[in-house]
């Protein structure tokens, strides 16, 4: 059977179109997957490894049960993510959020996809638009689609690429922080996947500290942008830390470096000011992200400014920061429902270049494109998922319920669901003030497990 059905070409093997390839292939559809590098090299990626990740190591938190992101990991672990199969392969500590060991969640993704008989992988960079026997194609290009490709999709849609920047945080190498200084906890000693409630390395501040870090941040060198970048925006959700500086002298301690939570062994006695997090990069524990910390300062500024923050007076560092160019669809006009082009129904889109801001958002819209490619190759109607799942939620606002005049890149979040019913508390009454949000939290979530359950269910008996 499996031999007579035509690929389905996935162009890009990032995040989205890794996770589109699998679920197409366990859906007993052959796949050629298409990836550009080493071939054709990008300004972020270091490697040429599937479903390298560039910003962050973080996917964020893992509470499914009062938490968007966390939902959507749920959701997707239901449905045989083979992103999320390798984050919980590959992840480290970090508190309340699901955090991984970026070369092992790369190679994991890699292996499995080299491995799968249904899976065809051809390196190098599909310029231009896909040949016109390409009749079912994903486009899982991500923040870096090759400008060959870009320019085909601009001039297909009749509509320009819209536009913004993703900045990049340092990394340092555990053993030249100063614990002396330092100490590890968790924010509220909060433990999450693999942590312990002490996943985090803290660097205090006093109020002189804080605010002299502040003027360097704001007084340092940063990167210059080319005459055709300077009308491009920031996400707002990936803001360079100088920039969340130049809003305000208390704008951080509210942000990255808030003190909240957090209490230092070494002065109990003393409340930081402010505190930098570093977050465990690798499964060695050799490595540490700067939490917050993505910057367009210049190299030598980012050594010579980072190294003023108490603990990281002889920090050496694995890599720094910077940035790199986003580039995305109007999906509420470009889109059907189910995410093919609307002018040329072959070309289906997934991950960032649709829209969604985040590693796992991008997976997920991956998820979807897969399933509905491989509905379509067994003669069969892509379902979407229901309207109240975080997985429906997302696909509903990028594919027509976002202002399409005002589209921006989401996350995913509860105010992108329906409106829930708060049920009754143990006492037959209404939760109200403080217990009224953690209630509602909960009443989307288990509604839309349940809804997702009843949607799996319906597919499996149409499937029989």
């Amino acid at each position: 059977m499996t031999q007579n059905i035509k690929p389905v070409h996935v162009i890009g093997a990032g995040m989205a179109g890794s996770e589109a390839a699998w679920q197409l292939a366990q859906a007993g559809v052959p796949v050629v997957l298409h990836e550009m590098r080493p071939v054709v090299k990008t300004d972020a990626h270091e490697t040429d490894g599937f479903a390298e990740l560039v910003c962050s190591n973080s996917f964020r938190s893992d509470d499914y049960e009062q938490n968007a992101v966390g939902l959507l990991h749920e959701e997707m672990r239901r449905l045989g993510s083979l992103v999320m199969e390798a984050a919980n392969v590959a992840k480290v500590p970090a508190g309340g959020a699901l955090a991984v060991d970026r070369q092992a969640f790369s190679a994991y993704v890699t292996e499995k996809l080299n491995a799968h008989p249904l899976v065809t992988v051809e390196r190098g960079e599909v310029a231009g638009l896909p040949p016109a026997d390409w009749d079912n194609v994903i486009v899982a290009t991500g923040p870096l689609t090759s400008a060959a490709l870009g320019e085909a999709i601009a001039g297909l849609t009749g509509a320009e690429e819209l536009a913004f920047f993703d900045a990049i945080a340092p990394i340092i190498y555990r053993e030249t922080i100063d614990m002396s200084v330092c100490w590890y906890q968790s924010r509220y000693d909060k433990v999450g996947p693999g942590g312990t409630g002490k996943d985090y390395i803290n660097c205090p501040m006093t109020r002189e500290e804080y605010d002299a870090f502040v003027q360097a941040l704001l007084s340092g060198e940063k990167t210059d942008f080319k005459e055709w970048e300077k009308n491009t925006p920031y996400f707002e959700g990936c803001l360079p830390i100088e920039v969340m500086a130049e809003r305000g002298l208390e704008t951080l301690r509210w942000g990255p470096m808030k003190p909240v939570g957090l209490t230092n062994p070494h002065n109990p006695d003393v409340k930081p000011y402010a505190v930098v997090q570093l977050r465990q990069d690798n499964a060695l524990g050799t490595l540490y992200n700067m939490v917050g910390f993505q910057t367009k300062l210049k190299h030598g500024e980012q050594t010579r400014v980072f190294r003023t923050i108490p603990g990281l007076a002889n920090a050496e560092f694995a890599r720094l920061g910077g940035l790199h160019r986003n580039t995305f669809l109007n999906s509420p006009k470009l889109l059907d429902g189910v995410m093919r082009l609307k002018n040329e129904p072959r070309l289906r889109f997934a991950g960032q270049v649709t829209g969604v801001e985040g590693y796992v958002e991008s997976a997920a819209m991956g998820l979807l494109a897969g399933r509905f490619a491989a509905a379509e190759r067994q003669d069969r109607a892509p379902s979407a998922p229901p309207r109240t799942t975080a997985l429906g939620a997302l696909l509903a606002h990028i594919t027509g319920e976002a202002n399409a005049e005002t589209f921006q890149p989401m996350n995913v979040n509860f105010g992108l669901f329906p409106p829930v019913e708060l049920g009754l508390d143990e006492n037959g009454k209404r939760p109200r003030g403080k217990a009224k949000g953690p209630a509602r939290k909960r009443a989307h979530t288990s509604r839309a497990l349940a809804d997702l359950a009843g949607w799996i269910e319906q597919k499996s008996e149409a499937a029989e």
